[in-house]
This record gives C-alpha cells, structure tokens and sequence, in this order.
C-alpha cells in the first residue's frame, strides 16, 4: 500500500485518544489509544482500548470494559509490547465512583485480549501491606527495559487535594493482598519515590505536587563523578513570595526499592506511603526571577534524550513565546532550543537517535535538532496538544486531529536527518 506524506488512520464515529508516550508497538506496526470523547473534559468515559495497524488500517480490540467501570490512558511496553492503562471502578456506588484516588492499573497481552493482569498492588485497610498503595495510579509508562513502570498516584486514605506523587512498581516482585476491603487488590511491587506536604514552605525546594513524569535516558544517565543513574524527571509545584510555580525536579531511584528510611513504606492512617530508603529527590531549575516563572504551555511530561544528559520541558521566552528547553540531570542553567514564532502548543517527543525533538504548533508539526536548534516542518497539520509520539524505528510520528467533531488518529513520515 502506498504511504503518504501524512495519513488518516482512524475514522470511526467516536473518540481517539493517544497518551503523550509509548503508543508505538516494539516493532513499529501497531498504535494503541482509548476511545474517551475528550481527555480534556471532566467525564472519564472511554469503554475500550484499540490498536490500529499503520500499514493497513486494521483496528483491534484489546479490552472493552464491563461492570460500569470505564478505561483509558493506553501505553505499550517497548520490550514485551503489553499495554498498560488506567481502570475504574467496576461496580461502582454512590459512596465509591472514579476519581483521582479511585483508579488503577492494569495490563493486557495483545496476544490475549480482554485478559487483564492487575498492575499496582492496593490496600485500602490498616494495618496496610508493604508494596500496596492505598490509592489511585495514572498514567503508566514502562521504563526502557521493561521491568518497572512509572505512574502519578492519589492517596485515598488522606486526603489532601492536589498532593499528588510520582510512584514505580516493579514487575518481577507479585505482593498479595488481605481481602480485608472490596476494593483491595493483588498486584506487582508499588512505591512512591517522592515527598510533598499539602502546604510547602516559601522559597524552598518543598513541593506540594510532583506530576508529568518521564524516564531519564534509555539507561539512566551519567553523572559528573561517573557513576550511572537510573532516575526519573518530573514537575514539582514550588511555593514562593509571588505564588506558586512549577520547577523541574528529578528522583534518583536506588537499586533496592524495599527498604524503608525514616516512615513506613505503606503510610499509615495519617501519612502518606513514604520514598524507600536512597531515593535522592532534587530540584534542577530555579526560574522564580524570570518574567515568565516556571514551566509553562500546554500540559505536558518531561521527556528525556535517550543517552539522559538532557531533560527536554516547555517553558515561556522573554516575549511569552512557549519555547522547548532542557536542562541537564544534574542541573545548570536551562538551554532554549526553539526560538520560533509559532509557540509550541503540543506534547513532544525525542527520536531515538536523540537527533531532534517532534512537537506540534497550531499550524504544524516540526523537528528541532537540540544541538543547533535548526527546525524542519515535517507536515502541515493542526494537531491537536495531547500527542506528537515518534515511533521506535524513528520513520514516523503520530498524533491527533479534530476532524468532523471527532478525535482521529494521523501518522506523518518523517525526514531521515534534518536540512538545511
């Protein structure tokens, strides 16, 4: 079949919706999506997970639910090719709907559609299991090697609005659970990795919320004293004399993700479940004296390079202009890559040569080479901001239109290097 430039692949009279990574199969073939109506509405609606054959259009159902619970959020692993996504409640009551605190993980084969395997352990009851959470998870996204996966994550035992974590659970360690609530569940190894408190002190490095997570490098990155990494960035909520602002901040995760520091692992009725022992959270930008504070622009994740020495994020010029940037695990002054005069209004992604950055802007989608900032207009389009996924063989991008009052799935080809 012939390829076009830029290509339609879905067209059914429902939504589409694509997470911001990992929507590519291993192999490059498949891209998987939800079919909520609009991720940026209130209502959590999507009842299916689908994947779409690239070359031929072909559409498959991987799981649609059932019991009144409802799904979404779709991520495959880059290794095994399983997708992960968010659950809700089946069953649900009047005293127990979807909610940030009320949702899970889970995981189904490809090869065995509509057979789940439950991802984050939970335990709603004291005295709670080592290795459960007692909340909700979100946003699940496979660490390079298959083995772990990141997630944002609401405790629903104290309750706190807006502190939300970043969490990991380990796929090779299985932690069962006491019937001792309904809503309990077995589940693979879940920890949180970083600390906020509900009111930070001003001018400080405390956060109230960490969210819009990513992985740092294909294998960790290399820090200055030669040591290697393995570490996730993400965007911590600052408080200081003028507001609030969001930083930059990474956690460097130890080897062992099982023993405790100073507060119990599983949290207690009054706080919440604690960083394992050698967790080192760390703040990597400090932008409070620009006029433009913080990261800015549409919601997005951090994304890092693949060789992890460079952590890309969006954040406003001197003009107000949302321009991508990076800085460097290990800190320093931030680096401004685009200085473009449409501001970049999607979700970005690196190529797996780490060789340019894919990102959309109301009137296209471009690549920018980090190393020079020379940018290339890979198609005309008008993506819409959740979505700009390069794929694993790096020949293409997927992302997301509007067409017809409807969200479709669009994959543009993309150029082997950049010219000038």
């Amino acid at each position: 079949m012939a390829y076009e430039r830029i290509r339609q692949l879905t067209r059914a009279a429902h939504g589409h919706i694509l997470t911001n990574i990992n929507v590519w199969s291993p192999d490059s073939r498949w891209i998987v999506y939800d079919t909520r109506s609009d991720p940026a509405g209130t209502a959590f609606d999507g009842t299916r997970i689908e994947r779409v054959n690239v070359d031929t259009g072909e559409t498959r159902v991987l799981y649609k639910s059932r019991n009144g619970s409802k799904c979404g959020v779709a991520t495959v692993c880059p290794v095994s090719g399983s997708v992960a996504f968010i659950l809700g409640p089946e069953n649900p009551t009047p005293e127990y709907q979807y909610g940030p605190s009320r949702r899970r993980g889970v995981i189904v084969d490809p090869e065995l559609p509509g057979k789940l395997c439950p991802l984050d352990a939970r335990d709603l009851v004291p005295p709670f299991t080592r290795g459960a959470l007692r909340g909700g998870t979100h946003v699940h996204v496979f660490s390079p090697d298959g083995k772990t996966v990141s997630f944002t994550y609401d405790d629903d035992v104290v309750h706190s609005p807006g502190q939300r974590n970043i969490g990991i659970a380990d796929l090779s360690r299985p932690v069962a659970v006491p019937v001792t609530h309904l809503r309990n569940h077995c589940g693979f190894y879940s920890t949180l990795l970083t600390r906020t408190c509900a009111f930070p002190q001003r001018d400080t490095d405390e956060i109230s919320r960490a969210c819009e997570e990513g992985w740092v490098g294909q294998n960790g990155y290399l820090s200055p004293d030669g040591t290697n990494r393995r570490a996730i960035a993400f965007q911590g909520t600052v408080s200081t004399h003028f507001g609030s602002h969001v930083e930059v901040f990474i956690v460097d995760l130890p080897q062992d993700l099982t023993t405790p520091a100073e507060e119990p692992l599983e949290g207690t009725t009054a706080l919440l479940p604690a960083p394992p022992l050698g967790t080192c959270q760390r703040r990597l930008t400090f932008t409070a004296d620009r006029h433009f504070p913080g990261v800015q622009g549409p919601r997005h994740w951090l994304r890092s390079s693949p060789d992890g020495s460079q952590i890309a994020f969006l954040m406003r010029d001197e003009s107000g202009k949302v321009q991508l940037w990076t800085v460097a695990p290990w800190g320093g002054a931030p680096t401004q890559i685009t200085d473009n005069s449409a501001e970049v209004s999607t979700c970005f992604s690196w190529s797996p040569d780490g060789a340019s950055i894919v990102f959309g802007t109301r009137n296209g989608l471009w690549a920018v080479e980090p190393s020079s900032g020379r940018t290339l207009m890979v198609c005309a389009a008008e993506p819409r901001p959740e979505a700009c996924v390069v794929s694993p063989d790096g020949h293409h991008v997927a992302f997301l239109q509007t067409i017809h009052g409807n969200n479709q799935i669009f994959v543009a080809k993309l150029a082997a290097r950049l010219r000038d």
